[in-house]
């Protein structure tokens, strides 16, 4: 694939993602009132992580179209006698809201089952605080399109631990009390990561990796889907866990 045709892919989908996943979004508010009572208390943690996740990536991927229509990755902004990197700013913002979206998943988590913070939740709440504290060093280099290593791989460390730990609990306790939508939120969880390991480990060695952003972002999109689905619909009662099912509201 040539660079070019590669920026128009990239473009369409980006701008295909954004006005899915905030349709997605607007769709959970708008029908937040139709939600069971027993299912509330996870489905507004879930929205506000998919408006979180949205807000950052439309920041990430809008900054990206803007750059491209700049003339390139590189575009930067002026800002008085500074200059900021549009795509450096954009990675930046959906690192952050990437970061709090997995602690209101592992909190959905914690509610769905009935847990409360227990020591494996409290490591991966840590893990997202620990993250965040990394990415506040000069180091991780923000203005820059690719960006560098090691400093990469130090801030996505936390995140790994943070996606991989909220997998195996979902799958775990899932397996358990027969809940299927938590079972295919963990699954997808595992898929966005196999997309985006390769990325983290190895993007600046080969840049075309980086396209496996694409069905890692899908995989995002299926969640909100099934979310939606499963929460913000009628169908909501066959996805509820066994052991919930039959608790009275």
């Amino acid at each position: 694939m040539s660079e070019r045709m590669r920026m128009w892919v990239e473009v369409g989908f980006n701008i295909a993602y954004l006005l899915v996943v905030w349709w997605l979004v607007a769709a959970m508010f708008a029908r937040r009132a139709s939600v069971a009572g027993r299912d509330a208390p996870v489905a507004r943690r879930m929205l506000a992580a998919f408006a979180l996740l949205a807000l950052g990536d439309t920041g990430h991927v809008g900054l990206r179209v803007l750059a491209y229509a700049l003339g390139g990755l590189d575009a930067r902004l002026a800002l008085g006698s500074a200059s900021v990197s549009l795509v450096g700013a954009g990675a930046l913002a959906t690192a952050t809201t990437l970061t709090l979206f997995y602690m209101l998943v592992l909190d959905s988590w914690r509610v769905r089952f009935g847990h409360g913070w227990g020591i494996a939740a409290l490591v991966l709440l840590g893990a997202g605080v620990a993250r965040l504290a990394i990415m506040a060093f000069p180091q991780n280099a923000w203005e820059q399109s690719v960006p560098p290593q090691p400093w990469s791989l130090y801030r996505n460390l936390p995140l790994i631990v943070q996606g991989l730990g909220v997998a195996f609990l979902m799958l775990r306790d899932a397996q358990a009390h027969g809940d299927r939508l938590f079972r295919w939120i963990g699954r997808l969880i595992l898929v966005s990561y196999a997309c985006y390991l390769p990325v983290v480990f190895w993007v600046q060695r080969a840049p075309m990796i980086g396209m496996l952003m694409i069905p890692k972002t899908l995989a995002y999109v299926a969640i909100a889907i099934l979310v939606y689905r499963s929460l913000y619909r009628a169908s909501a009662a066959s996805l509820r866990p066994r052991a919930l099912a039959t608790r009275p509201r």
